[in-house]
């Protein structure tokens, strides 16, 4: 079967994680496609497939010939972003010739190259889009595939390859992928996340990351008689993110450059509540920022009162190259496939995390590699046939030649 076959099937499972819930996986709806993906690897012949009690997919491709080969995993993850519906996807495959795409004509929504200009190196291939009212998922349903692709080649060639153990996690675009993952008994050497974008990317450095709740404790009066009473918690917020760097957001940066960014906010006079996000590549800078978050909150303290702003802040993930740097022939190997599958290897620092990142800290080495895809996270999204065959090809590589 062909990967972009197998991704369209896997973009029609809704597979949204859920940040509020408190369940394992989040959402149900994910244990839908995990089922159907231990199937599907059954019917290749990984008879050990199965879902563990947290929603986690597992299964071993076993050694084939008598060769000295590291044990490699192959890890991709099962949910989407709720950043855009993940129901009632429309998916649909252009031959693209250029130009914008009509995406939905009764809506009126096309994908322009004038927002989106790296689409014309798309030119002569055939695109997976949505209708532009939903995401398609290939942030990670193309790694799936990809990943389910290469088992099958491998299985039908005659070259001798190191046994490959398999994972599709739940709640990656949470933050939660890595919570449960069973490191010891995955049993492999070092890994492989496929959740990266362009073909030919190949990440080693992630951020670092932390959240931050600021919560703000006003006192609410009739505004006529206020004067020197009202303790207005929304204009207090207001103040908090006036007072951090203008320039560190991610309207602003690139490269490896970090960012705080205000991804929610609500409130009113008695009460408000920012959340951030907070990261940076670079350590001490990360911690800097941090710092800034807690200097405003006392500064703003000292002016309002003690316990008018209650900053709550927790690290999510580090930067994984501290832990990669000792192991970097696993990114060599990479390199080389995709030199010697004809793909231009293009490593650069992942702006966000992988489970790899996680994983990497939990003594999996565990660098990140291309879907095929691009404008993850969006109505935009887009993922290209070609791009896709290639990176199968590409995981098929390393694996037969870790064993030579």
């Amino acid at each position: 079967m062909k990967t972009y076959e197998r991704f369209l099937k896997y973009v029609m499972f809704p597979t949204m994680s859920d940040s509020e819930s408190q369940t394992v996986p989040s959402s149900k709806k994910q244990l839908v496609l995990a089922e159907a993906l231990v199937n599907e690897l059954k019917e290749l012949g990984l008879s050990d497939a199965h879902v563990d009690e947290c929603g986690y997919v597992y299964a071993t491709l076993p050694q084939k010939g008598d060769c000295k080969a590291p044990t490699i995993g192959l890890i991709a993850h099962m949910d989407t972003s709720d950043a855009a519906s993940d129901t009632d996807i429309k998916p649909r495959t252009v031959d693209y010739r250029g130009g914008d795409i009509l995406l939905n004509e009764e809506k009126g929504i096309s994908m322009k190259v004038v927002d989106y200009p790296y689409m014309e190196k798309y030119v002569g291939q055939h695109l997976i889009v949505s209708d532009g009212t939903t995401l398609i998922g290939a942030d990670d349903k193309a790694g799936i595939a990809e990943i389910i692709t290469a088992v099958e080649k491998l299985m039908a060639s005659d070259e001798p390859h190191g046994k490959v153990r398999i994972a599709f996690t739940p709640d990656e675009e949470i933050g939660r992928g890595a919570d449960h993952f069973d490191v010891s008994g995955f049993g492999a050497d070092y890994a492989y996340t496929v959740d990266g974008g362009a073909l030919g990317e190949l990440e080693y450095e992630n951020f670092n990351a932390a959240g931050a709740q600021v919560y703000f404790h006003g006192v609410s009066i009739h505004p006529g008689s206020a004067k020197g009473r009202m303790k207005n918690a929304a204009l207090i917020a207001c103040r908090f993110n006036e007072m951090l760097p203008p320039d560190e957001i991610p309207a602003k940066t690139e490269g490896y450059e970090g960012f705080h960014h205000l991804s929610d906010m609500e409130g009113g006079e008695e009460y408000a509540h920012l959340h951030y996000i907070i990261r940076d590549h670079d350590r001490a800078k990360f911690e800097a920022k941090k710092a800034k978050f807690t200097e405003i909150a006392e500064k703003l303290n000292s002016e309002y009162g003690d316990g008018t702003v209650e900053l709550k802040m927790s690290d999510s993930y580090y930067n994984m190259r501290e832990m990669i740097e000792p192991n970097m022939f696993i990114v060599d190997r990479a390199r080389d496939a995709m030199t010697q599958c004809g793909v231009t290897p293009n490593v650069v620092p992942i702006r966000g995390g992988t489970d790899g990142a996680r994983l990497s800290f939990m003594g999996l080495p565990c660098p990140n590699l291309c879907t095929g895809g691009e404008n993850f996270h969006s109505r935009f999204e887009f993922v290209s046939c070609e791009s896709m065959e290639k990176i199968s090809d590409i995981l098929t590589a390393i694996i037969i030649n870790a064993a030579k």
